[in-house]
């Protein structure tokens, strides 16, 4: 497995980066994530970066085993007073490689979807690193969706990328840009429209019907 840090640490910088000057309008738009803001993601990615596996297990047990409570304690203990504290809370997380128990490649999945989930919304684009992108895809569709991931939702599917040497999975095809087809497996459905393939109809109807 490649080392993620030094891609969690530069996909940081430029979350930093794009997010410097934002308007209070524009922290307070709606993100991918539904019910958080803008500046609620920025806060969760803050939570995670300084959470430990030892943390996780600590705040889990605070929260009472429920992941949902968990992750919305994590988002009101890192989201500041304004958004340009909260961004400074992230500089102060730049070099951290501490994690939660998952795999590493998790680190991935958090910066690029999360990254996604705030800058569609406010009309930012970003190329991301191919392979880092593959790799979180390939977390993804082995993830339950339980866990964030979209084993069930690509289940009996073959993601085909039409922009990199990407295949996986078997069955009808879903093709697209290789960053859709992961946004699509971590069940963000505004992907879709990225996407073509005689699979499609079949991953929008278990979009729809919430299996993910």
């Amino acid at each position: 497995m490649q080392d993620v840090w030094p891609t969690v640490r530069s996909e940081r910088l430029a979350l930093i980066a794009d997010l410097e000057g934002l308007t209070a309008e524009q922290w307070a738009t709606p993100s991918l994530c539904s019910g958080w803001t803008v500046h609620d993601v920025l806060a969760h990615i803050v939570a995670t970066a300084k959470t430990s596996r030892l943390g996780f297990v600590r705040q889990f047990a605070r929260a009472r085993f429920d992941f949902d409570r968990f992750t919305a304690n994590g988002v009101e203990r890192e989201r500041a007073d304004t958004p340009a504290e909260t961004l400074d809370r992230l500089r102060a997380a730049l070099d951290r490689t501490v994690t939660p128990p998952a795999p590493l490649d998790s680190r991935l999945v958090e910066m690029i979807v999360h990254g996604e989930d705030i800058r569609r919304p406010l009309g930012i684009t970003r190329e991301y690193p191919a392979d880092a992108v593959a790799d979180a895809l390939r977390l993804q569709i082995r993830t339950t969706a339980g866990f964030g991931g979209g084993k069930e939702l690509v289940a009996g599917l073959t993601l085909v990328a039409d922009d990199a040497e990407f295949t996986a999975g078997s069955g009808p095809q879903v093709r697209g840009p290789l960053l859709s087809l992961l946004l699509i497996a971590s069940a963000r459905g505004i992907a879709a429209a990225d996407l073509h393939g005689d699979g499609l109809d079949t991953l929008r109807q278990r979009l729809g019907s919430g299996v993910a």
